[in-house]
C-alpha cells in the first residue's frame, strides 16, 4: 500500500510539473520570465534529486535514465535563461556590453539561478559516478562484475534467468525475457511463456546454449532460497498452470470461432486476424499494460505468478501509472528485476566459488 501511495504522489508531481512546464513553453504561464525559469528549474531539481537514489539504483532501466537526463537538460536551460535574462525590460541581451553588465550585476534571482546550476552540476556528477558502476552488455547497461552466461550447473531451483533477444534490442536494454529454473520430473528445466507458444517448460541446458549462441543471459538468485516444501510443490503448480493455460486457449479459440460464424467473416479476414492476433496462450494485453492474469501470461508474468503461488514476495509490479491497480499502462520490464530486493545478481564471486567447487576432486 505504501509503495502505491508513493508512486501515486510521484506520478502526480511529475504530471503537474510537466503541465506547468508546457504552459511555460507555449507562453501561457502568467509569470515573470525570470521567476518562471528559476521556479521551474528549482521544482525539477527538487523532484529529481528526491527521486535520484531510486533512479540510480534502477539505472539499467531506460526510463530511469531518461528521468534524470531530461529534467537535467531542461533545468539547466531554464537556469541559464534566468541568468542571462535582462535586469530591466529596456535592456537587450543582444549587446555584449549589456550581457556583461547583467552577469556582473547579480540580482537575487540570478544568484538562485547560479545555485541551481551548481545543484544540477552536482546531480550530474552523481549520475556519472553511478554510471561507472555499470558496463554495456548487449543493448543496455549491466552492473559491473555480473556473471554473464553462468554455467547451467551453477543455477539452482528458483533462480530467475534474464536473457537478451529481440525485445531487449527494441527496448534498448540488456535483457528482455525471463525464465525460472526448476527441476521437473528429475529434469533441469525452465518455466516461462512465449509469444508463439504460451506457457512452456524447456530444458535448461538448451535454453542456456541457445542464449549463449545468439546473445547473453544473466541469473538472479532469491535472497531466501526455496525450501524443500516449495521445491516439492513447484512442479505441481507448474502442471496446474500449464493446464490452466491450455483451457484458456481452448475457450478463447471457441469464442473466436463463434464470433467468426456470427458475423459471417470471410476466410481471408479470419486468416488476417489469426495471424495478427494469435491465440497462443500469451498475454498480449499484459505485455503493454502490466496486468497479471490467472491463466495466460507474458514471460515475466508467468514467473511472477509462480513466485506468488509459492509465497515468495517480490517488488510490486504492474500497479499502473498512478499506482491504482494492475492493467494501466505499466508494462513489467524484465530488466527491473535487477533492482528487486528479493533477488541478488550472480556475480564474479559466485563464478569463482562455482569454479573452485568444480575443480575439487570428488
Amino acid at each position: 500500500m505504501f509503495a502505491r501511495l508513493t508512486k501515486t504522489t510521484q506520478s502526480l508531481a511529475y504530471l503537474a510539473l510537466i503541465y506547468v512546464s508546457w504552459k511555460w513553453f507555449t507562453g501561457e504561464l502568467d509569470w515573470n520570465f525570470s521567476i518562471a525559469c528559476v521556479s521551474l528549474s528549482a521544482l525539477w531539481l527538487g523532484l529529481t534529486s528526491y527521486d535520484s537514489r531510486a533512479l540510480f539504483r534502477s539505472y539499467f532501466d531506460l526510463l530511469s535514465r531518461l528521468k534524470v537526463i531530461l529534467p537535467l537538460l531542461f533545468g539547466l536551460s531554464l537556469s541559464g535563461l534566468a541568468l542571462l535574462a535582462p535586469n530591466h525590460p529596456s535592456e537587450t541581451v543582444l549587446s555584449w556590453n549589456v550581457l556583461s553588465r547583467q552577469l556582473i550585476t547579480l540580482t537575487p534571482l540570478k544568484l538562485l539561478a547560479i545555485g541551481e546550476i551548481l545543484g544540477w552540476g552536482l546531480l550530474y556528477i552523481s549520475y556519472r559516478r553511478n554510471k561507472n558502476r555499470y558496463k554495456t552488455q548487449g543493448h543496455g547497461p549491466l552492473p559491473k562484475g555480473a556473471w554473464v552466461n553462468p554455467h547451467p550447473d551453477a543455477l539452482q531451483d528458483g533462480d530467475l534467468i534474464l536473457t537478451s533477444g529481440r525485445v531487449a534490442k527494441q527496448l534498448r536494454e540488456t535483457v528482455g525475457h525471463g525464465e525460472m529454473v526448476m527441476e521437473i520430473n528429475g529434469r533441469r528445466s525452465t518455466w516461462s511463456s512465449f509469444m508463439d507458444r504460451g506457457a512452456v517448460v524447456q530444458d535448461l541446458k538448451e535454453v542456456a546454449e541457445t542464449n549463449f549462441k545468439y546473445g547473453h543471459y544473466i541469473a538472479l538468485r532469491l535472497t531466501k532460497p526455496l525450501d524443500d516444501r516449495q521445491k516439492q510443490v513447484a512442479p505441481q503448480l507448474i502442471a496446474i498452470m500449464l493446464e490452466q493455460n491450455k483451457l484458456w486457449k481452448e475457450a478463447t479459440l471457441a469464442r473466436r470461432q463463434a464470433f467468426y460464424q456470427r458475423f459471417h467473416l470471410p476466410q481471408f479476414l479470419r486468416n488476417v486476424i489469426d495471424k495478427k492476433l494469435p491465440v497462443s496462450g500469451y498475454d498480449w494485453w499484459g505485455l503493454f499494460t502490466g496486468r497479471l492474469a490467472s491463466d495466460h501470461w507474458t514471460c515475466i508474468g508467468a514467473v511472477l505468478e509462480l513466485y506468488g503461488r509459492l509465497g515468495i514476495k517480490t517488488n510490486t509490479y504492474g500497479t499502473g501509472l498512478f499506482g491504482l491497480g494492475t492493467g494501466l499502462l505499466d508494462p513489467i520490464m524484465p530488466v527491473r528485476f535487477l533492482g528487486d530486493t528479493a533477488f541478488h545478481l550472480l556475480n564474479d564471486s559466485d563464478r569463482l566459488s562455482f569454479e573452485e567447487k568444480k575443480a575439487k576432486p570428488c
